[in-house]
């Protein structure tokens, strides 16, 4: 398929959830059910009857929360446990005092503080030149590379241990919102915790995986209680998915490699599940590209440590999950068309279209659609 395919609507400002719901599972709920084409938005009585919301007038909307509705004992959930880094700093350039942002993108070097990171405005950073980060100044870093043009590596010159130089830098560090939302709103300190799913374990993401976000502690007790399994692949999110594409051909399309790590206990409850017949739920495009890229030709999962670029678009047999959730993303982006390869162009076009139409919310802070194969 080519780039222009998937620019089959557009979003204003109002269609961008700046802010997450109250409670996180109490977000829109879309299903869509891949064979027999069909797409649920509101709730239904055991008649097929839509029921009311609380003015007595409206239909009510499903919730994320109904997801486990659809699931059954046996059934897992394969999650990204990735935790997401305050990664977005402020600096002042020695000398100027000129203000500068730093984003920080992964640890290059934990013994000699060496980070990769872009700038901004990074025609103002150049090699040698000192940043210097806190109220008084006593963190600065020093510009020792150019790797791209706004990207740059920096040697932090702060005489610590390890751990404790790392707490020190996350405390100044703000939640790396996407850009969609901070041209909107300013960053506020809650979002260090909205922005982060709560199964988060391993660090070293630089933005959510939003589909992850809409489960509570509520929701994951609720999963225990009903015997439906979790397993946790981690694939650490960069900023590829928010890359430009500049060909029209998608083969022609290079993802960032990120790096990802599926254990053996995560492949134990996900290949049982399978040969099982139950369901595998892929929670997110990044669980989609994890499980993808480590399962075997005999269509099981395998132990993985390293790094994927994989890139998912129509046409695409998918080997693992039978289900997915995802959210409702931007047009051009990566993430829209691994969710149309998964659902199907045609069908996921529609749900969109229907998503407008019933001011559903996009972004990571935004509702959510759950992927049926039947």
């Amino acid at each position: 398929m080519k780039l222009s395919e998937f620019n089959f609507f557009s979003l204003q400002d109002e269609n961008i959830a700046l802010k997450p719901p109250y409670h996180r599972d109490e977000c829109k709920l879309m299903v869509v059910h891949k064979r027999s084409e069909t797409i649920e938005i509101f709730k239904q009585d055991a008649d097929g009857n839509y029921l009311d919301g609380s003015n007595g007038e409206e239909k009510e909307f499903l919730q994320f929360k109904n997801v486990l509705d659809y699931f059954d004992e046996g059934d897992t959930f394969i999650l990204n446990d990735t935790k997401v880094l305050p990664a977005r700093l402020f600096g002042t350039k020695e000398k100027t005092d000129a203000q500068i942002e730093v984003f920080l993108l992964r640890e290059l070097n934990t013994n000699l503080r060496l980070w990769d990171v872009l700038v901004e405005p990074a025609r103002k950073i150049r090699i040698g030149n000192k940043l210097f980060f806190n109220d008084n100044s006593s963190i600065v870093a020093e510009v020792v590379d150019n790797t791209t043009s706004r990207g740059r590596t920096l040697r932090f010159l702060y005489e610590c241990d390890p751990d404790d130089f790392k707490k020190t830098l996350y405390a100044m560090g703000q939640a790396p919102l996407p850009q969609y939302i901070t041209n909107l709103r300013e960053t506020e300190p809650e979002d260090l915790e909205d922005f982060q799913c709560i199964f988060a374990k391993n660090e070293g993401a630089v933005t959510v995986p939003g589909s992850g976000i809409h489960f509570s502690r509520e929701m994951m007790k609720r999963m225990e209680i009903r015997d439906i399994n979790t397993a946790y692949v981690t694939l650490h999110s960069s900023l590829s998915c928010f890359n430009e594409i500049e060909v029209e051909d998608l083969s022609k399309h290079k993802m960032d490699s990120e790096q990802m790590t599926v254990t053996e206990e995560a492949c134990r409850i996900i290949n049982k599940t399978r040969k099982s017949g139950h369901h595998l739920i892929a929670v997110g495009t990044s669980v989609v590209r994890a499980t993808e890229t480590a399962v075997g030709t005999d269509g099981y999962l395998k132990e993985f440590d390293g790094w994927t670029s994989k890139f998912i678009f129509p046409p695409y047999r998918f080997t693992l999950a039978d289900s997915m959730i995802c959210n409702f993303y931007h047009p051009l982006s990566t993430l829209l068309m691994t969710q149309c390869a998964f659902g199907g162009y045609d069908l996921i076009k529609e749900a969109y279209h229907q998503a407008l139409e019933n001011d559903f919310k996009f972004g990571c802070y935004g509702d959510a659609m759950l992927i049926l194969n039947d």
